[in-house]
């Protein structure tokens, strides 16, 4: 049995954690547990404002972490500087302006190609994996390609959104940019509003999906449920045979 790896998206409870101005709950410590309670990376993705994950705490984390950790963010200069500081396993390169809400939108990377293309090399010479946030069309994959980066993430707000009422039509562009994408040797991720509900699904249309990262709806299903019991939730969903 082959299994698409979970990564654990803990800004929100860094969030959580700044709204009081002292270490509860311990970031580090809550990132061990998701470890031990059987995640196979840990994500964050801090931001210029600093509203959840510090960039303190990406040089907490590194030194504690048994498994892989995945740096998500716009690659600012001080971003970058930071990254290949603490040399993360991965670090995946979002397209957000400095005061978006959250990621919904992935690269264009024909605009982007030489930006991406330095980019890119700048973390691979630093022994860093990179991943960019893309969506499904195939003419940005083709050119995903040309930056030279490791793989590529779907943003999956669109699926998530969909899902509900159509999911056959929801998954479709996909598991077709998917099969693209492996054809042309990417690696692949995803990552945006996957839950319990769709996860699965998700999973079982794209035979070459590799990792999931996911925050938001994890640790709001852990409010309920209690987090060892939901990464293990998680993991059911991506089990693959």
């Amino acid at each position: 049995m082959r299994k698409t790896r979970l990564s654990v998206n803990i800004n929100k409870v860094a969030l959580i954690r700044n709204a009081r101005g002292s270490n509860l709950p311990n970031l580090q410590q809550f990132a061990l547990d998701c470890e031990r309670f059987g995640a196979e990376g840990i994500t964050v993705h801090p931001r210029p404002d600093e509203r959840h994950i510090r960039y303190q705490d990406l040089y907490d984390l590194k030194p504690i972490l048994q498994t892989e950790f995945n740096v998500e963010g716009y690659p600012s200069k001080k971003f970058l500087d930071i990254v290949c500081d603490v040399k993360p396993a991965q670090c995946t390169l979002v397209p957000d302006p400095p005061g978006v809400l959250t990621s919904n939108a992935g690269w264009d990377t024909i605009a982007h190609q030489s930006f991406l293309k330095d980019v890119i090399a700048q973390l691979q010479e630093a022994g860093i994996r990179v991943s960019l946030f893309i969506e499904t069309n195939h003419t940005l994959l083709d050119a995903a390609k040309e930056t030279g980066t490791d793989r590529i993430e779907f943003y999956t707000g669109p699926f998530a959104e969909q899902f509900p009422h159509q999911a056959q039509e929801a998954v479709a562009p996909y598991a077709a940019a998917s099969r693209h994408a492996a054809n042309i040797g990417l690696g692949i991720n995803a990552g945006h509003d996957l839950n319990l509900d769709n996860l699965r699904f998700f999973n079982e249309q794209l035979p070459d999906l590799q990792e999931v990262s996911i925050g938001h709806a994890l640790i709001s299903n852990a409010l309920y449920l209690g987090i060892e019991n939901t990464i293990q939730l998680y993991l059911r969903c991506l089990d693959k045979e």
